[in-house]
């Protein structure tokens, strides 16, 4: 190679270092919350699973459209209370205006029939895509036997559905529950020294978040911790006021319980709520939860809960452009993860406005 073609060369690659850096510190400002939306159409930090498998439109079937002209179904799994599906749904209808997409969309209202009713529904509507965010992750084969018969393509945020990627589905876009329920446990070691008695408030039956949060947890404490002994596990179905009674019950049964790691943020408010009408004290027990709503890491800056594990519902501006990608012709990742961060003491009063 001559010395101009080696100049050449060297330059090239200096500006592709210089905007891949750029590209990902814009993605880490993103995931702190520095970029607009909150709770729409801010883009969050996210990468492909570490030797995840690609997806494209012909190994999918289905032909090239403009996602613009394209009409975008959204299924949403559970009722609205719950701070982490207002913002999820929030993003996705903050990103398909902010395109100028037709978004159809349905609330199951936590029942399972009625979700595969609603997915149906919206393809019958004539949505030439899916966003599902599944209640659980069996039994889908009615929704991916008719969205294949239409090739219909379809991604699924937060949850996994059980099924095969690139046949039944596009991708499937969330978090690394796993990695979550290792950070809880970690939390968790550290608030008691690594030694007592916990209970686990766990997610609702059936789904992959449930049992990937509870086996990084136990995982872990086992690792690091073999003096921490989990005592007592109930479902607390993800919900407040179920997280509230079943540690009523805990308390009755356990009343030397140590520490409660609630597998999300309602059922671990629930378990505040539950302390303070028992006539404990904020630290008395130490609660670890996951992800990241406002009135939880209020709870840490109120001291009432020790640590919280973001789980982020942002999933827009994710779910279209990897539609966008798809449907335009290009490989897209068939796992992809959000990065989440961590609430504790010594954050969570200078970062609450970025909690959801």
């Amino acid at each position: 190679m001559n010395p101009l073609a080696r100049r050449l060369t060297a330059t090239t690659a200096l500006l592709t270092a210089l905007a891949l850096t750029t590209a990902c510190a814009k993605s880490e400002d993103d995931a702190a919350g520095k970029s607009s939306g909150s709770q729409g159409g801010g883009q969050v930090a996210a990468e492909p699973t570490k030797g995840a498998k690609t997806c494209t439109i012909g190994r999918y079937g289905g032909k090239k459209l403009d996602l613009e002209k394209a009409t975008v179904g959204f299924s949403q799994s559970e009722k609205e209370a719950n701070p982490f599906r207002i913002a999820e749904t929030a993003s996705l209808k903050a990103e398909a205006k902010k395109r100028g997409v037709k978004l159809l969309s349905a609330n199951a209202q936590s029942q399972f029939s009625k979700q595969i009713s609603d997915v149906q529904d919206l393809i019958s509507k004539g949505a030439d895509l899916l966003v599902i965010a599944p209640l659980n992750s069996d039994g889908w084969e009615p929704v991916l036997k008719q969205a294949a018969a239409k090739k219909i393509p379809i991604v699924t945020v937060d949850r996994k559905i059980n099924a095969k990627a690139c046949d039944d589905y596009v991708s499937f876009i969330g978090s690394d529950f796993v990695e979550q329920g290792r950070r809880a446990a970690d939390q968790m070691i550290k608030a008691t020294g690594g030694k007592g008695k916990v209970a686990i408030l766990l997610g609702t039956p059936g789904n992959n978040v449930t049992t990937e949060r509870t086996e990084g947890f136990r995982d872990r404490v086992k690792q690091k911790a073999p003096g921490l002994k989990v005592v007592f596990k109930q479902t607390g179905e993800f919900a407040r006021e179920k997280g509230q009674q079943v540690t009523e019950q805990l308390i009755q049964s356990k009343p030397d319980i140590d520490g409660i790691y609630a597998e999300n943020d309602e059922m671990g408010l629930g378990a505040v709520n539950a302390l303070k009408s028992a006539g404990k004290k904020a630290g008395d027990v130490k609660i670890v939860t996951v992800d990241g709503t406002r009135n939880a890491v209020q709870g840490v800056t109120d001291k009432w809960i020790h640590g919280v594990i973001e789980s982020n519902p942002r999933f827009g501006p994710l779910a279209f452009s990897t539609l966008d990608d798809f449907t335009s012709g290009k490989k897209v990742a068939q796992t992809i993860v959000i990065k989440d961060r961590v609430y504790t003491r010594a954050n969570a009063e200078r970062d609450l406005s970025k909690a959801y």
